[in-house]
C-alpha cells in the first residue's frame, strides 16, 4: 500500500502560514514513503491526509487541520513504529526533568537554606538533566535507524 501524496489547493496558496505547516506535512510523507511501513499504519496516514485535503476550503480550517494530521502521524508513528523525528526525545525529556528532578531539587534547596525562593534553582538543573538524557535517546534512536529526517 502507498502513501497518498498532499498538496495545497491554489486557492490556498498564497497563505504563507499554511504553506509553512503544508511544508512540514509534505516533507513528513517524502520520508515516509522511503520508507517499509505497514499496511495498517499507511491507512492510518492516508486517512489523515484525506482530513487535510477535505478541509481545503478554508485556509484557516485547513491549517488547523495540517497541524493536527502532522501531529497525529507523528504520535502513531512514535506509538506503533518506534520512528521518531529529530530531537524528539531531548523535548519530552526536557520537560520530564523538569517536573522530576528540578522542582524536587529545588524544594530541597529551599528548604535547606530556609527560604523556598530559591525553589526555581532547580528548575535549570533539572533542565539540563532532561536534555542529556533526551539527546543520548536520539542519539541511540539515530544510530538504530529509528529517527525521521524532519524535526519537530
Amino acid at each position: 500500500m502507498e502513501i497518498h501524496s498532499f498538496s495545497l489547493s491554489p486557492d490556498n496558496s498564497g497563505d504563507k502560514k499554511l504553506a509553512k505547516c503544508s511544508h512540514k506535512l509534505v516533507l513528513l510523507i517524502a520520508d515516509l514513503q522511503s520508507r517499509d511501513i505497514p499496511d495498517d499504519v499507511v491507512k492510518s496516514i492516508n486517512e489523515q491526509v484525506a482530513l487535510v485535503q477535505e478541509a481545503a476550503g478554508d485556509p484557516k480550517a485547513q491549517r488547523k487541520q495540517v497541524r493536527k494530521s502532522y501531529n497525529q502521524i507523528i504520535k502513531l508513528l512514535s506509538a506503533k513504529l518506534k520512528l521518531v523525528p529529530k530531537n524528539y526525545y531531548m523535548t519530552l525529556y526536557m520537560s520530564v526533568g523538569m517536573a522530576s528532578f528540578g522542582l524536587p531539587l529545588g524544594v530541597a534547596i529551599g528548604i535547606a537554606a530556609d527560604n523556598l525562593g530559591l525553589l526555581g534553582l532547580g528548575l535549570p538543573v533539572g533542565m539540563a538533566i532532561g536534555i542529556a538524557i533526551g539527546a543520548g535517546k536520539d542519539r541511540q534512536a539515530a544510530k538504530e535507524g529509528r529517527q525521521l529526517d524532519i524535526a519537530l
